[in-house]
Order: structure tokens, then sequence, then C-alpha cells
């Protein structure tokens, strides 16, 4: 190899976010000594991110019923026949650093947090889906919703730069559709309004907050940058832009921020909220 070849192969080869995760290991390593093989195993054993998530998936989901290496060299093959997945890996971590206030760190996402795992098996799960083996898919789910408490069925279809915080509870329909930059919290639904077949669950526009405990029911369209406050059961479209709370929900305003889901603003103008001391 002459030294162009080699500077441009250092070039490729640097990757800051994966160096940053290696760095976040080995300080975890040195601080946990009980923790250093998991953590060699997981993250410092691995040459790339994309190789360490998979690793930690099939961790995850390891069940007597499956063998474990089966998972792993499946979630390979969907890998290399899709690098995009990674580009996908890594827009998602990137959400929950720069979203959640509790997230500081590259390696909470990969190493700790369930949502991230449901999130990027379903990335995996929703290609086996498209390649015609949906049993495989449909199994891989059933394993996320007992390990993980996470129901995405593999044909919906979801964006990049997702976040879902906490993740205990979330369900998510067959052909519903989430855009990109969303935030879901925990016990959110998307799901049917009734026993009807074909395109029955919601349209998620780009950069939707939706809170925790929201049901949105139906073919109907969530628009981009709007709000759905917790709790609201939402059971018609909702605008570009707005916030609806509510049982069933309604238009309450326009958005307090211009993108909610960036900034997890989850303020719900009104008389009764953010009293002050005085009324207190």
């Amino acid at each position: 190899m002459n030294k162009t070849a080699a500077a441009q192969a250092k070039v490729e080869s640097w990757d800051p976010l994966w160096n940053q995760l290696r760095r976040e290991a080995e300080e975890v390593s040195a601080a946990e000594p009980a923790l250093g093989g998991f953590l060699y195993a997981s993250i410092l054993s691995h040459s790339r991110f994309e190789d360490a998530v998979v690793h930690r998936l099939a961790q995850r989901l390891q069940h007597a019923a499956l063998d474990v290496g089966l998972i792993h060299k499946t979630f390979h093959e969907i890998l290399d026949q899709d690098p995009t997945l990674g580009e996908e890996f890594r827009a998602d971590a990137m959400a929950w650093i720069q979203r959640d206030p509790a997230c500081d760190r590259l390696i909470e996402p990969l190493v700790y947090f369930k949502g991230y795992h449901a999130l990027q098996t379903h990335r995996i799960g929703h290609r086996l889906w498209n390649a015609g083996r949906t049993d495989f898919a449909l199994y891989l789910q059933s394993l996320v919703s007992r390990f993980l408490q996470v129901d995405i069925h593999p044909a919906a279809r979801l964006g990049r730069s997702i976040m879902i915080d906490h993740a205990t509870g979330i369900v998510i329909g067959e052909t519903a559709v989430v855009g990109n930059n969303c935030s879901l919290l925990h016990n959110v639904t998307l799901g049917g309004s009734g026993n009807e077949h074909g395109d029955r669950h919601p349209k998620i526009g780009c950069g939707v907050m939706i809170g925790a405990g929201a049901k949105i029911l139906g073919n109907i369209r969530v628009g981009d940058c709007a709000r759905i406050a917790a709790g609201s059961v939402v059971l018609k479209d909702v605008p570009d832009r707005r916030t609806v709370a509510g049982v069933p929900a309604r238009d309450i305003g326009e958005n307090t921020c211009p993108e909610p889901a960036l900034t997890m603003d989850q303020f719900v103008p009104g008389e009764d909220v953010h009293l002050g001391e005085d009324e207190l």
C-alpha cells in the first residue's frame, strides 16, 4: 500500500462516535472492574459501532428456543446487505444524547436503554419483513415484547433519529408510520380503532413529541412538529405545529416551541398549569 492509500485508509477508519464510545467503555471498565468482561465483550472486542450494536441486541434477546449465535449471524447478514442500517443506529444513539437530560454518554443507550435496543431490533426486523422473512421478523417482535415490554410490528415504518424514552408499554401497529426526529415517551400507543383490515394505524409526521401514556388511534395524521400531551387520546387529525391534549384530545393552541421533539418541551399552556407562588 502506497503512502496516499495508507493515509486514505487512516482517514476512512477515523470514527469519532466509535472512538468516543470506546473511551467511555474503557473509563467504566477502570472505574468498575466487575463490568470489565461485559464491556470488553459488548464494545471493546469489536472494530466498529455497528458490530457492537448487533452484539448487544443479540445478548438482550437470547432465549433457549433460539440460539444466540443464529440471532447474531442473522443480524450481521441484514447489516451487510443494507449499510444504511448502521446510519440509523447512529442517528438514534445521537437522539438520546441530544434530547434525554439523563443521558450524558454514548455508552448509555447502547448498553443500558431498552428503548434503544427495541428500536434497533425493529429496524432489523423491518428489513426481514420486507425481504419476505416474516416469521423470523414476528419472532423477533415477540422476543422484544417479552424481554423489553415494547411491541412494534415489523411492518411499521419508522424514520431516523427516533427516541423512545423509558419505552415500557410502547405499542406501534402494523400500518403505522413515524417520521424522522420524533420523540415518544413510555406507554404510547399508535393503534387501530377497531377490527378493520388494511391501512388502519396513525401516520406521525416529522419532529412530533408524544407524551407519556398518549393513545393515537386509527388511520389519522399527526402533522409535523405537533405535540401530543401526556395521557391524551387522539382520534382525529392534528395539524402541523399544534398542541393537543385531553380525552378525547382537542386542539389547545400553537406549540410554545418550534421543535418540541428535539427540546422535549412538554409544557401545555392553560390556566391550570405553571401556577405562581401566590396562587398555590
